[in-house]
């Protein structure tokens, strides 16, 4: 309790010496995960623009230009908007029409209070859209995918993949499937699943590879892992639950992996597309957040609809037996993942900060 008056009341005396929008406060949510980490980048990409920033779980009183780490500050925003601040944040997913009571009222509030929100960050054109369906200025949304940190990703190899196999206990002869997310509600056990994240509709494309891959084994990471973890017991699919302590490397587990999986209903990345793709790893993901901008179907990736398991299964089998394809979709994942490094969005970032933040260049 100390250190947060403490810090509120540094950021408070901030605001009052400092000139107004001098600096940007990224505001963090202390999981050490992928929306902290996400913080960290953007937060590198402002120093490279020159502009001043800090990190803090809190922020000054006035006149300050605020970047928060996800949207959910709009379940109770009034508390942000005081003292003319400038409001900045991702809006990655969040479907109003999913009947998700949480997404329903952050969406419901970005109508209410869209005239207060200073910036934007999109990270798929079918978000966007649905932003600009507020009534918000456009001017405010910009379309800025999820980037990757290539110094986290290298392309897997024989040799890297035999020996963090060794490192992390995988036995060599498997075929090994990643799935590298949070997709249990809150962060225990995560017994309850998240749907919009699709365990269930992972599960079930295990449940048919299962009779086609002799030898499957599922390699997961990320907290709250308990449902699915419970699902592969049932199924009675080995499996491996590495969850690592800081989200960097996670770079080792795809150098263990034969393909990766993402079974989701809605998503704003995921990261595990340019992840894989960076990894040289094959991907097998459903149609939704920027997979869609980012994916052509048969080239760099497969992509299936919404709840398609028995596609999944499908474009698995696919990517893990066909080698020409499989080699031709790790060559142009690689250059797409190229194509999304955060050193890369510097230009889409600077665009971002103009008229956000004082900025001296």
């Amino acid at each position: 309790m100390r250190k947060i008056v403490k810090t509120l009341a540094l950021n408070s005396w901030n605001s009052l010496i400092s000139e107004p929008y001098s600096s940007v406060i990224f505001v963090g949510d202390n999981a050490n995960w992928v929306l902290s980490w996400e913080i960290r980048e953007v937060q590198n990409i402002a120093n490279r623009l020159g502009i001043r920033t800090q990190i803090s779980p809190h922020y000054g009183l006035f006149h300050q230009s605020i970047f928060i780490c996800s949207k959910y500050f709009l379940l109770n925003p009034r508390s942000y908007f005081r003292g003319n601040n400038h409001i900045g944040f991702p809006y990655f997913h969040g479907y109003p029409s999913s009947e998700d009571p949480t997404a329903i009222l952050c969406y419901e509030n970005l109508k209410k209070f869209h005239h207060k929100i200073s910036r934007i960050q999109v990270s798929h054109t079918y978000m966007q859209n649905i932003i600009l369906d507020t009534g918000i200025d456009p001017g405010k949304v910009f379309l800025i995918p999820i980037g990757i940190n290539p110094d986290f990703f290298l392309p897997q190899t024989v040799e890297t993949k035999q020996r963090f196999r060794k490192k992390f206990g995988i036995p060599q002869h498997m075929v090994v499937i990643g799935s590298f997310q949070k997709d249990g509600v809150g962060w225990g056990e995560g017994l309850k699943p998240k749907l919009i994240k699709g365990p269930d509709i992972f599960l079930d494309s295990i449940k048919m590879l299962k009779e086609r891959v002799p030898e499957l084994f599922i390699l997961l990471s990320g907290p709250a892992r308990g449902y699915m973890k419970k699902g592969l017991e049932k199924l009675n699919v080995p499996f491996k639950h590495i969850y690592l302590r800081d989200y960097p490397e996670i770079g080792e587990l795809f150098q263990c992996i034969d393909l990766t999986i993402v079974a989701s209903r809605e998503e704003g990345g995921p990261k595990a597309v340019l992840e894989s793709m960076a990894s040289g790893v094959p991907l097998v993901t459903t149609r939704v957040g920027q997979a869609m901008d980012l994916i052509k179907h048969g080239e760099n990736a497969f992509m299936v609809d919404v709840r398609d398991a028995e596609g999944i299964a499908f474009w698995a089998e696919k990517a893990l037996y066909d080698s020409e394809k499989r080699s031709e979709m790790v060559k142009n994942g690689l250059k797409t993942a190229g194509l999304n490094t955060y050193s890369f969005q510097t230009p889409l970032w600077s665009d971002f900060f103009k008229g956000f933040v004082n900025m001296k260049v």
